[in-house]
């Protein structure tokens, strides 16, 4: 697999071509914040979700009286994309609409990913482009599997996420056999603008936010090394781990998977947006390591 490294002198973030994906992020002491990949739980690091987030009803979705396939997440993810722009401390990687992207997908885009390092901060910009004549539907999503626990000695337990505001609301679970939002929401975990993970919180999948208020939260233990994640731009947020791994995924997200038995035209599935011919859409996602020392 080809890489692409990048440095600021304070961080170093390696991404692999195949799925613009970010495999490692570490400080100068060789700290790493981003996850083991233990092929014991998932070997996944950051994967990019377009054109869709989560899973289909059936795999399926319909558009404009046709019926297309997609696994979850998309196709972005099991894409090889093309160095566009790299310098020191930043690059640019473009993935294009191809013969078989159009198959199960009939739209021609561009989808920009660039990751720029200062100082101690990570700034990743998805930029989605409609390079064809009619309104494009499309969801986007971060993926990020950070250190769960961060490097620096505090214990897992220590661990705690800290919302930029209350979030009071009720959450959405998945339904276990189809990965599709079940129809009901479920009280938050979350106590006044803090939530403390646990592996038992997803043992059946992840926690889903369909009305975020917060764009930004931080993730570590208190009065320890932490991470500052910022999304101003998505509206969604998705926390998971395979329960017992040495990870968190902390997930931005501009959409969710289907909702249970949802048989509707994708331009109508929540979270889904249109872009009109010759416009495009960027998603921002910052992340900065917050170190005790």
């Amino acid at each position: 697999m080809e890489f692409v490294t990048i440095s600021s002198g304070d961080l170093t973030a390696r991404i692999a071509l195949f799925g613009a994906e970010l495999w490692s992020l570490a400080d100068r002491a060789g700290r790493e914040y981003m996850t083991d990949a233990d092929p014991a739980f998932w070997t996944g690091h950051a994967p990019i979700l377009f054109p869709i987030v989560g899973a289909l009803n059936g795999d399926r979705y319909r558009l404009d009286g046709s019926e297309y396939e997609l696994p979850k997440h998309g196709f972005a993810r099991h894409s090889l994309f093309e160095v566009v722009e790299t310098a020191p401390d930043h690059v640019r990687l473009r993935l294009r609409d191809s013969a078989e992207t159009r198959k199960v997908y009939p739209f021609a885009f561009a989808l920009d990913l660039e990751f720029r390092l200062e100082g101690m901060s990570l700034r990743t910009t998805a930029t989605v482009t409609n390079d064809g004549g009619e309104a494009m539907p499309f969801s986007f999503g971060y993926h990020p599997a950070f250190a769960w626990p961060l490097p620096g000695g505090a214990a897992k337990a220590d661990h705690t996420i800290a919302f930029e505001q209350g979030e009071p609301q009720p959450i959405r679970r998945i339904d276990m056999p189809t990965g599709l939002v079940l129809p009901e929401p479920v009280a938050t975990s979350v106590e006044g603008h803090l939530l403390t993970p646990d592996a038992a919180l997803f043992e059946t999948d992840a926690l889903i936010w369909d009305r975020l208020a917060s764009r930004s939260l931080t993730f570590g233990a208190p009065g320890g090394t932490q991470l500052a994640v910022a999304f101003p731009d998505t509206p969604m947020l998705g926390i998971w781990q395979k329960p017992g791994a040495n990870y968190l995924c902390i997930e931005p997200w501009q959409g969710i998977a289907d909702p249970l038995g949802y048989t509707g035209d994708f331009r109508a599935k929540p979270g889904v947006l249109s872009l009109e011919p010759g416009t495009s859409r960027s998603f921002r996602m910052d992340v900065s390591v917050l170190t005790a020392d």
